[in-house]
């Protein structure tokens, strides 16, 4: 029979970092050993009382249906947190817990952007970003900022990028792929440029505040001139090492918490009831285990940093946040290895996984071409290696 795909999927572009890591999976499957720094996933397991608090759920039988917006007691525990640590104030009607930040994402977008409308996304910008947009059937206008200024956009580049029909603004801090992470005045300077336009809506992406370098983070929604029409989006994937338990929210003023919960109620439901209680635990209990994991991706940041430094060629930027180094490889363009030209970043991924057998992902599926995406969320030793090996695959080209 014909096959008939919907417009809407043929326009979606695959995830590159998960094609990635599908290609390092194959050649190990052939037995070869790759390093997949692709993939941005915390190596540790998650902490024994979260693991706990699941295995007692289920001996509890909270194993039904929960409400579509999540139980009442993970989403006071989460507005229990965005006060304790935030300063925020939401009340538990206006967060939605769904199955992980993506979805969370997700909702958010389908259920405020129309056709036609604009989304500003600096970049380099997490790559389902764009495909969300183009989902809901908006227009993506990008704003790019490079290794020069630290990956962070201007208030000039954000003013300039605003139209009529702009509607959202997203913003990732700290940020997935380069690490960086916007200061309290930086992000004061890019409201003062919102503050401008009250019917732009904020999107925060902010499932690393906990992976933060810099001693202190600063939530978009703490900014009273923006405070009422900015939605944070989280979750306990990278802070707690959950990433398959699949639990995300959003903090919404109450009518964007209303329209996502409608809409999730019609093609998901309730996240799982299990990883709900785990996550309940991940926000109530001890909050060592994120210091902890905090403290040795600090150190394997600045393990990869000295290492990518040694290497001639590439340029690096020191990350204040996330698990991610970002370097500029521009200068391997052109170079060859045998039959194997480099004519751009997608050509060097593939020669660093093929020849060197470590995966990394090309920044143009973060929207910038010209970089590497590395994610050390793995052991020291692999970060040594990996780092070792990448340096002997590029000293061969010339």
């Amino acid at each position: 029979m014909a096959t008939h795909i919907s417009d809407r999927v043929q326009s979606l572009s695959p995830s590159q970092t998960l094609a990635m890591s599908q290609k390092s999976n194959e050649l190990k499957a052939q037995g070869i050993d790759v390093i997949n720094l692709s993939v941005g996933e915390p190596d540790f397991n998650t902490p024994d009382h979260i693991k706990e608090a699941a295995k007692k759920a289920i001996d509890e039988n909270y194993t039904f249906y929960t409400a579509v917006p999540g139980y009442l007691s993970l989403r006071k525990a989460i507005a229990d947190k965005l006060k304790n640590e935030n300063g925020l104030d939401y009340a538990p009607e206006q967060i939605v817990v769904s199955g992980g930040a993506k979805q969370s994402l997700c909702n958010v977008i389908l259920s405020v952007i129309n056709p036609g409308d604009e989304v500003i996304i600096p970049t380099p910008a997490w790559v389902s970003y764009v495909e969300m947009v183009k989902l809901a059937e908006g227009k993506n206008v990008l704003v790019p900022a490079s290794i020069e200024q630290d990956f962070k956009v201007t208030p000039q580049q954000l003013e300039d990028a605003i139209t009529p029909k702009t509607r959202m603004v997203l913003i990732c801090s700290p940020s997935n792929p380069t690490g960086s992470v916007y200061t309290k005045e930086e992000l004061q300077s890019l409201v003062n440029v919102l503050a401008k336009y009250p019917d732009i809506l904020v999107l925060s992406d902010e499932i690393y505040e906990h992976i933060n370098f810099t001693g202190s983070f600063t939530s978009l929604a703490s900014f009273p001139e923006i405070a009422d029409r900015t939605i944070i989006v989280n979750g306990v994937s990278k802070a707690y090492a959950m990433t398959g338990w699949r639990i995300g929210f959003i903090a919404a003023p109450l009518w964007v918490a209303k329209a996502t919960n409608k809409l999730q109620s019609q093609y998901t439901s309730g996240a799982s009831s299990v990883a709900q209680k785990a996550a309940e635990a991940a926000y109530t209990g001890s909050q060592a285990c994120v210091e902890e994991m905090r403290v040795a991706f600090q150190r394997r940041r600045d393990l990869v940093v000295s290492l990518a430094r040694e290497i001639p060629g590439i340029k690096v930027n020191e990350p204040q946040g996330a698990f991610y180094l970002f370097p500029e490889v521009s200068s391997y363009f052109g170079k060859k290895c045998g039959d194997k030209v480099i004519n751009n970043a997608a050509d060097l991924a593939m020669y660093l996984l093929e020849e060197g057998h470590v995966a990394t992902v090309d920044g143009e599926a973060f929207c910038l071409p010209g970089y590497i995406r590395l994610s050390y969320a793995t052991s020291d030793d692999n970060i040594r290696e990996a780092m070792k090996r990448i340096a002997d695959a590029l000293a061969k080209l010339s």
